[in-house]
């Protein structure tokens, strides 16, 4: 979508799309598909204690990622309106890579799974430029974009260790993007009472990696925008009173 939006065509088509997923199954490409997530899930078991965020922090940080879809679509809608009015050459050359993909440029899942191997390849084999798409002199690593995505992943990797889903949890756009359409999804989790002992367990809520209140969800359905369907609660609930449910 950010390319289509940098040549200035409306991503009709990858739009729809993610807002189809998400109204029918709400963030499950988070909890099931996303191989960054996967890397997360794989950090929690490197034996590093797991660090308890309070609710309060926690309610602010999930903020931040809906900060930065905003951030996304300024930089997005800015670019369209300065090409509207005639100095979309100028805005686009003050971005310079940014401006291509605002959010790619600065993604740790991109660093890790493209960036990086690029990066290994060239310097095992001397080949000094990767791409103008990555603007890395190789001969120096003297880019201070390069280092500024290499920080960015490595401290995300260090989040996920002592906080499960870190970025899923606070920072990702994309995630923040189904958020606002998974609450009315079609596919939701049930609690049954009758199963339910809710005033001596709370194994659901302690397995949740995104950090969701599930005794205090709707049992009838509940929805909540950050939940991934990752279904770590329902394999928790010693008295599987917990289910998916479909519509």
């Amino acid at each position: 979508m950010e390319w289509m939006l940098y040549r200035l065509e409306f991503p009709w088509i990858p739009l729809a799309s993610v807002l189809i997923f998400a109204a029918v199954s709400g963030r499950l490409v988070c909890g099931w598909i996303c191989p960054f997530g996967f890397v997360q899930d794989l950090l929690r078991y490197a034996g590093v204690g797991k660090v308890r965020v309070s609710p309060k922090t926690h309610r602010y940080m999930t903020s931040m990622k809906y900060l930065a879809l905003f951030l996304f679509i300024v930089v997005c809608g800015g670019l369209a309106v300065s090409s509207a009015i005639g100095v979309g050459q100028v805005y686009r050359e003050t971005l310079g890579v940014v401006g291509e993909g605002p959010f790619t440029a600065l993604s740790p899942s991109d660093t890790l799974f493209a960036l990086t191997p690029r990066l290994i390849i060239v310097l095992q084999y001397s080949v000094f430029p990767i791409s103008e798409a990555y603007e890395i002199p190789i001969g120096l690593l003297s880019s201070p974009l390069l280092w500024a995505r290499l920080t960015i992943m490595v401290g995300v990797l260090v989040l996920a260790l002592y906080v499960p889903r870190g970025w899923c949890r606070y920072f990702c756009p994309q995630g923040a993007m189904l958020a606002l359409v998974s609450r009315f999804s079609f596919l939701g989790l049930r609690r049954e009472l009758v199963r339910c002992t809710r005033a001596s367990c709370r194994a659901c809520v302690e397995a949740c990696p995104m950090n969701i209140r599930i005794l205090d969800q709707p049992w009838e359905k509940f929805t909540d925008p950050e939940c991934i369907y990752c279904l770590r609660c329902v394999d928790a609930c010693p008295s599987k009173a917990i289910r998916p449910t479909f519509p």
